[in-house]
């Protein structure tokens, strides 16, 4: 007879954990059978090509993207108060900073090899679909973070280091400067 303590409960699995593998092998063979029905069609070559234009297209767009947002970044850091020749006003985010996350995530789809994901990923250079997926995504994210519970970061990592699965908890003591007595010498430096 023991008398430790039962195990705890398996946690739930969410539906996202379930289906988004399921999901990612269905659209695995989706573009496989659409490549080697094309392929029929136009010929294995012209498949080729189209596969080889997609990477070079994305490349392209996710290069372009990475350097306006670097660029905008740039803008944005230079009128930061405190730096020569910026404006007291707070900084202004520039002009086409929007959108640079999901002009490289439509790149990043291009280059996938496939004729769903180009179709994705050319769907996302399109301003006005770019605008309307980036609105939905700021309102859905601004709804998770009023539901969030209030705390800060160290918050949150110490409920992770709690909730460890292996429940090893490392014990210290944290000793400050003001702790220490003004008598005492400082400690040498260590040297290897």
């Amino acid at each position: 007879m023991t008398t430790g303590t039962p195990p705890p409960p398996a946690p739930r699995r969410s539906r996202a954990r379930t289906f988004i593998p399921l999901a990612v092998a269905a659209w695995a063979v989706l573009e496989i059978w659409l490549l080697t029905v094309v392929a029929d069609v136009v010929g294995g070559f012209t498949v080729l090509l189209l596969l080889i234009g997609g990477v070079v297209l994305g490349a392209v767009v996710m290069k372009s993207a990475g350097r306006r947002a670097f660029r905008n970044l740039t803008e944005t850091l230079q009128r930061m108060p405190g730096q020569p020749g910026a404006a007291d006003a707070s900084p202004a985010a520039p002009s086409g900073s929007k959108g640079n996350g999901l002009l490289m995530l439509g790149g990043l789809l291009i280059m996938i090899p496939g004729f769903i994901s180009d179709v994705a990923g050319l769907l996302l250079l399109v301003p006005p679909v770019r605008a309307t997926l980036g609105r939905r995504a700021e309102k859905s994210l601004e709804r998770r973070m009023r539901a969030a519970t209030p705390g800060s970061l160290s918050d949150a990592f110490q409920q992770a280091r709690i909730h460890r699965p292996d429940g090893k908890i490392v014990q210290g003591e944290v000793i400050r400067e003001t702790d220490r007595h003004p008598d005492e010498n400082p400690r040498p430096p260590l040297t290897p």
